[in-house]
C-alpha cells in the first residue's frame, strides 16, 4: 500500500517537473537545415573547428559524413587536422582531467545533445540555436561572458570572433507579485564590438551548425521518415483490401 502511494505521488509531480524544465529564457525557432546538404556540410566544418576542441562526439565516425555528400578525400583535407583516420570516432584530444581543471566541469559529449535538450514545446535545436546566439559580455565571469539561456555557463564564447561582443540590456521593473521589489527584465542586446560576420551571416552560420548537430543526433532520421510514409501507405492499402475481402466473405455467408 505504501509503495502504491509513493508511485502516485511521483506521478503527480511529473507534470510539474516537465513544466518547470520548460521555463526560463524564450527560445528562438531554429531554421530547418535537414534537406540542405551544403548547409549541413558547412555545419560539420564549424563543428570540427569550434566544438571538437573541447567536446567529444564519441558516437559519430568521420566517415559517416559521406552521408552528407562528402568524399573521404574531402573529409581528410578539410576536417582532419591532428592525424585522425577517417574511420575513427570524432573525439577531442583534450584530457578530461585538464578540461575539468580549466572549466570546472568536463564538457559534455555532443553526439546526441540535440535530442537530449528537446522538450515537449521546443526541439533541442531551438535550445542550441538560442544558446549559441545569446552570449553577452560579463566581466564578473571567468571567461568574460555569460549566457541568457544557461546563466553562469562554464563554456566560453567560442564563436565571439564571428559574432563580436554584445552586452545585455536590462530594465528595472516592479515585481508583479510584490510592488515593493524591483526585478531586472531583459530588453535586448547592444553590439559592443563587431565580429567578422554580420548578424544575419552569424545567425546563418549558427543555424548550419545546429542543423549538423541535429543530423548527428540521428543520421537516419530522414530515411526513417521516408520509410514511415511508405509503411503507412502499405498498411492503409492492406486495411482497405482486408475490409473489402471481409465484406465479400460475409456477403456470401449471409
Amino acid at each position: 500500500m505504501n509503495f502504491t502511494k509513493k508511485m502516485l505521488a511521483i506521478l503527480a509531480l511529473v507534470p510539474g517537473l516537465a513544466f518547470a524544465s520548460e521555463g526560463g529564457f524564450p527560445l528562438d525557432k531554429a531554421p530547418d537545415r535537414s534537406h540542405n546538404m551544403a548547409a549541413l556540410q558547412n555545419g560539420a566544418k564549424l563543428f570540427v573547428n569550434y566544438c571538437l576542441n573541447c567536446h567529444n562526439a564519441s558516437s559519430m565516425r568521420y566517415n559517416r559524413l559521406r552521408d552528407l555528400g562528402l568524399t573521404e578525400d574531402q573529409i581528410k583535407q578539410n576536417l582532419l587536422f591532428t592525424g585522425e583516420k577517417v574511420g575513427e570516432m570524432m573525439t577531442t584530444s583534450m584530457p578530461a582531467k585538464d578540461a575539468k581543471a580549466w572549466f570546472g566541469t568536463v564538457p559534455p559529449d555532443l553526439s546526441v545533445i540535440a535530442r537530449a535538450k528537446a522538450t515537449p514545446s521546443n526541439s533541442g535545436g531551438d535550445y542550441i540555436y538560442t544558446y549559441l546566439r545569446t552570449f553577452y559580455k560579463d566581466e564578473g565571469r571567468p571567461t568574460g561572458f555569460n549566457n541568457m539561456v544557461l546563466p553562469n555557463a562554464a563554456m566560453p564564447h567560442v564563436l565571439w570572433e564571428m559574432q563580436g561582443v554584445q552586452a545585455a540590456k536590462f530594465a528595472e521593473e516592479k515585481d508583479p507579485h510584490d510592488e515593493a521589489k524591483t526585478v531586472h527584465k531583459f530588453v535586448g542586446f547592444e553590439q559592443v564590438k563587431p565580429g567578422s560576420m554580420s548578424k544575419i551571416e552569424f545567425d546563418t552560420a549558427v543555424a548550419d551548425l545546429v542543423g549538423y548537430m541535429e543530423w548527428m543526433a540521428e543520421p537516419a532520421a530522414q530515411t526513417r521518415k521516408r520509410l514511415g510514409v511508405w509503411v503507412l501507405l502499405f498498411l492503409t492499402g492492406f486495411a482497405i483490401l482486408a475490409w473489402r475481402l471481409n465484406a465479400s466473405y460475409w456477403k456470401e455467408v449471409k
